[in-house]
């Protein structure tokens, strides 16, 4: 109990993220008073509307009142709604699926495929899942699954730190990867005005280095702590949990079924019909929503699900993303502000000033930081894109970047560190499931993250180099 208290004392003192994206709000409706208005030309240039460099201005002010800073909000509702009911939409339909147990079954089946072959289930099971965090942006869905990695772990003389990381680490990989993460990829390029998924080549190549190193690193702690339990960093915890070290739950996992395998040649079908038809019939937003669902009622018809309970899985999907989806138009109330303030441009002309002054191939390390840290305080990937690529996709015109490195620099500063910052909900959520101490953890995956950092680093100054688009 007392455990508890001081970990609800430690949440407390961590601000709500919607807290901080409203104290944003204000600091943009104050900074329109003191901030010099200004604005630059713009022009449409095939279908993009470019930053014409050099044509910065002063002009007169503007400043935002009280009222006006609350109207802002639902104004962000309405400029950000066709992304809040895609991210809705999509959550549902992923809920359809999760509520089939196909997950759960899969998981079951390759377990049992790899008696005496316990090597291969943490780079197995981490691919798995990295390819649900590249595809679905799995990040706060694969919480449950993390009770049965750590059985799993514990089963075959690992950790729980090993069950957690398989699972957290799999998904967290793909989800920075992002290859066709619809939460962060997708967003951020439809607000770049790129084609969705494109770039799709590079971003793949750079995901088989950010998972190959992660496999690597969960590994080799795995075989030091099997060799000597001793060297566990949760060792002590290992010890109360001695009891259950005899692989327990395994009848709780469904068996894999036909139905499942229908479930899953579903879900590669949808994935492979979205692909084609965002790079051949210039499918979008609203066209991916609609596949989306469509394939998530076909999993659940499949699947065996009632009408009922399909619908009810529909709704818990959409709950669980809502907070994602809601804050993407309260962040896009940061932009509304700065716009009717016609501060938006004076800062835009400041970061490319302040950015500028880096030699050209760091310019967009430069922005991946300036992610890295607006990360730590909006966690949320598709709320970051919301609040900062409106002033990222102008700053890469005026720097002369490409808009692809600028999505690039915003889904590597906002993947990489969620692993690892107290404000991530997903990880905040897998600790809290597995009963593993914050400060714990963080002794375990910082120098992970270290590595991931220094891989997108390179990845970034590459894209600039052969000038990604």
């Amino acid at each position: 109990m007392g455990e508890q208290q001081v970990n609800e004392k430690r949440k407390n003192r961590i601000p709500h993220t919607y807290a901080i994206i409203f104290i944003i709000i204000i600091l943009a409706t104050v900074a329109s008073y003191f901030v010099p208005a200004g604005q630059f030309d713009r022009v449409e240039v095939d279908g993009k509307t470019l930053v014409v460099a050099g044509s910065y201005e002063e002009i007169e002010s503007n400043p935002v009142s009280f009222f006006e800073m609350f109207k802002a909000i639902p104004e962000g509702m309405s400029k950000g709604s066709t992304i809040i009911f895609y991210i809705f939409l999509v959550g549902g339909a992923f809920g359809i699926i999760r509520e089939t147990g196909t997950i759960e079954a899969g998981i079951n089946k390759v377990v049992r495929k790899l008696e005496r072959r316990e090597k291969l289930l943490i780079p197995i099971t981490m691919f798995v899942f990295s390819i649900a965090g590249a595809t679905t942006g799995m990040a706060e869905e694969s919480i449950i699954f993390v009770p049965i990695g750590i059985a799993i772990a514990r089963a075959i003389g690992y950790d729980a730190i090993t069950g957690t990381a398989m699972i957290s680490l799999g998904a967290a990989s793909g989800f920075i990867g992002g290859m066709m993460n619809p939460f962060t990829v997708g967003v951020a390029q439809s607000m770049a005005e790129l084609q969705l998924f494109s770039g799709i080549a590079f971003r793949f190549s750079v995901y088989i280095f950010i998972l190959s190193f992660a496999i690597f690193y969960v590994m080799r702690y795995a075989a030091k702590v099997k060799n000597d339990p001793t060297k566990s960093i949760v060792y002590d915890l290992e010890l109360k949990n001695k009891q259950q070290r005899e692989l327990k739950g395994q009848n709780i996992l469904p068996d894999f079924t036909i139905r499942h395998a229908l479930v899953l040649l579903i879900i590669a079908g949808g994935l492979s019909i979205n692909m084609y038809g965002v790079f051949n019939w210039g499918w979008y937003l609203t066209e991916l929503t609609a596949s989306f669902v469509i394939v998530g009622f076909a999993a659940g018809i499949i699947g065996g699900l009632r009408i009922n309970n399909m619908f009810d899985a529909f709704v818990e999907g959409m709950k669980l993303v809502a907070f994602g989806a809601l804050i993407v138009g309260f962040a896009r109330a940061i932009l509304v502000v700065l716009e009717n303030g016609l501060i938006i441009d004076t800062m835009i002309n400041s970061l490319a000033a302040l950015i500028g002054s880096l030699p050209s191939t760091l310019n967009a390390v430069g922005m991946f930081f300036v992610q890295v840290v607006t990360n730590l305080f909006i966690p949320s990937g598709s709320g970051q894109a919301a609040t900062t690529m409106p002033i990222m996709v102008p700053l890469a015109d005026l720097l002369g970047i490409e808009r692809q490195v600028a999505v690039l620099a915003f889904q590597y500063g906002d993947g990489v560190t969620n692993s690892i910052i107290p404000t991530s909900a997903a990880l905040m959520g897998y600790l809290a499931i597995a009963g593993i101490p914050y400060e714990r953890w963080v002794k375990f995956v910082w120098k992970l993250i270290v590595g991931w950092l220094t891989i997108t680093t390179i990845a970034l100054i590459v894209a600039v180099m052969i000038g990604l688009k």
